[in-house]
């Protein structure tokens, strides 16, 4: 497997191009996972970009192949250790490109993805031809509920058998949350085995800073301060980043962001619906700014003001973990008393 070192610390990646695993010199587009996932689930939507993209995939620190490597020294483990906040996973990135030597990238996140890369995108606007920000939005701190969920998330990072992954049914009970259109064995399997694999220091250092106060109170000037031309597009039926939660971060900046709902689909939007997912991008991609620009002016004229505060159906990966743990039928009512609205975390 190929890996690249970014301070100390072995990154898996992976090129997708026209020819294989070889860049061609076509613009790059760089894809970021979400908590708990890897590059993995992004190989198909890589895979129907590659004609027009040299796609480069890679694995978040500490969460699917990307580790510590033996000889980093004590002081870069400490720190790679202790901070796991986005700001840095944004730092990660640039440090990443800089290993490649890639000025400019077109940038496509998910979930607790579209965090890091909208801050990287906010701190170096420059190297970012535009972004795609699949499941983003921003959200209303709440002490006690999020309280609530740091203590409950931090029992189901922590309680992972690995024996998880052999049980049947597992892995359907695992995605069920973040589905309206269930997926492939296969797939559901990969995200079971990911989330198994995810370092647990990585697992909670992000899931602690991701959804905090500080992360509720920083996001929404970082996507203000967006400026390349950005689709942010949310799933219809998502439970994990409600789409209103999207409409709140695309009227931080119309002027920028393009928004779009992807209907009959949840938190995973490019893998439920991925002929509509590849439309809706083609979309974005191929169209001019000026024609983009007067598309947000009318979308978002129309669209209702929503308050950002979490709504009680809105549940994240650590609900959809616990259910899959669970193995009597009350677990799926228990795991809605504890989200607390966390929108930039679910992965």
């Amino acid at each position: 497997m190929p890996f690249v070192t970014v301070r100390n610390v072995a990154h898996y990646y992976e090129w997708v191009t026209s020819q294989g695993e070889t860049p061609t010199g076509k613009p790059v587009m760089l894809f970021v996972h979400g908590w708990g996932g890897s590059a993995r689930y992004w190989e198909a939507t890589a895979q129907v970009l590659c004609d027009r993209f040299d796609c480069l995939l890679y694995d978040l620190r500490g969460f699917g192949r990307s580790r510590n490597s033996a000889d980093a020294s004590r002081s870069t483990k400490a720190l790679l250790q202790s901070d796991y906040s986005v700001e840095t996973y944004a730092d990660d990135l640039a440090l990443l490109l800089d290993t490649f030597d890639l000025d400019r990238v077109w940038l496509h996140a998910h979930s607790m993805g579209t965090s890091i890369a909208t801050v990287f995108i906010a701190k170096h606007p420059e190297r970012v031809e535009r972004a795609i920000l699949a499941c983003a939005g921003v959200f209303k701190y709440e002490k006690l509920a999020f309280a609530l969920f740091h203590r409950f998330g931090g029992y189901v990072v922590k309680l992972r058998p690995d024996w998880l992954r052999k049980i049947p049914f597992a892995n359907r009970m695992f995605m069920a949350r973040f589905l309206h259109k269930a997926l492939p064995d296969n797939e559901s399997q990969a995200f079971l085995e990911d989330y198994l694999m995810a370092d647990n220091d990585a697992a909670l250092g992000t899931l602690y800073s991701a959804v905090s106060q500080q992360a509720a109170e920083e996001m929404p000037g970082y996507f203000a301060s967006l400026k390349p031309p950005t689709l942010l597009i949310s799933g219809e039926h998502d439970i994990i980043i409600p789409a209103e939660l999207g409409i709140n971060a695309a009227r931080l900046n119309p002027s920028v962001i393009h928004y779009s709902v992807l209907a009959s689909t949840a938190h995973f939007p490019m893998l439920e619906d991925p002929k509509t997912y590849r439309a809706t991008i083609n979309g974005f991609l191929n169209a001019s700014a000026e024609s983009l620009a007067a598309s947000r002016a009318t979308g978002l004229a129309t669209s209702q003001a929503v308050t950002p505060d979490a709504p009680e159906s809105l549940e994240t990966e650590v609900v959809s973990l616990a259910t899959a743990q669970a193995t009597d039928g009350d677990s799926n009512r228990s795991g809605t008393d504890v989200a607390p609205g966390a929108a930039s975390f679910a992965g």
